[in-house]
């Protein structure tokens, strides 16, 4: 088994709504909300962490590809894939995005390799930045107010302060892939990117947060546009 390239995957990850990654600050502060979104401790502006995009991509792809229910809601692992070696799809997943060994065979360990994926936090883009400061009156991020309806009196209750990061902004978005000896793994890496765009990053993908899109998008330095849409996620053998 031999590493034969790293790519690098790069574009434009673009706000179609509002994006909620918490941060996990559980200190209440007068004035402030109730659930910040995740920032840079040394600029204070908002970034999508890689990991939060590994995460989601990863379990679409794993719900795409009828996985979820063999780990019983966990990852996928070694476990699963020693039970039924023949399964391409969650071979591909391991490969992909890594997996606790489970004390499966040596043989089989060897024959997946390293992980190939490695997610890159991502930064706002400096044009957007540029584009922000140049409009007074455009603030990076935004707080909502979300409630629960009472059924009975029509009212709402228990209100919550949500912060956003507001619908347009745009994100630097970058992963590398290792490429190893017989690998043709691109189009899955492909396929979960299209999965994200059509489901949600981040918090309450269901109360319409966190609609995102890729654009721009190129290997190294070739244009990856074109077979980024041509892929049909629904239409993809399982």
């Amino acid at each position: 088994m031999q590493l034969n390239i790293i790519q690098k995957i790069t574009g434009t990850l673009v706000l179609e709504s509002g994006l909620h990654i918490g941060a996990g600050d559980s200190e209440m502060r007068i004035g402030g909300t109730d659930s910040p979104v995740v920032k840079d401790p040394l600029t204070g502006q908002p970034y999508i962490p890689g990991s939060s995009l590994k995460g989601k991509i990863r379990s679409l792809l794993e719900w795409r590809h009828g996985l979820v229910m063999a780990a019983g809601g966990a990852p996928y692992s070694f476990k699963q894939l020693a039970e039924d070696e023949n399964n391409s799809a969650g071979r591909d997943v391991i490969k992909l995005f890594g997996g606790a060994p489970d004390n499966a065979e040596e043989k089989l360990v060897n024959s997946i390799g390293p992980t190939r994926l490695a997610f890159w936090d991502c930064p706002l883009s400096s044009d957007w930045k540029r584009e922000a400061a140049d409009s007074r009156n455009l603030l990076i991020t935004e707080v909502k107010s979300e409630n629960s309806i009472n059924r009975i009196a029509g009212t709402a209750e228990h209100p919550r302060f949500i912060e956003r990061v507001i619908a347009g902004a745009r994100f630097d978005f970058t992963l590398t892939l290792k490429v190893l000896e017989g690998d043709d793994l691109l189009d899955s890496v492909l396929l979960g990117l299209r999965l994200l765009e059509l489901d949600s990053l981040g918090g309450s993908g269901s109360r319409g947060y966190g609609k995102i899109k890729f654009a721009a998008l190129k290997l190294d330095d070739t244009d990856l546009m074109k077979q980024f849409h041509a892929i049909t996620p629904f239409n993809q053998t399982a």
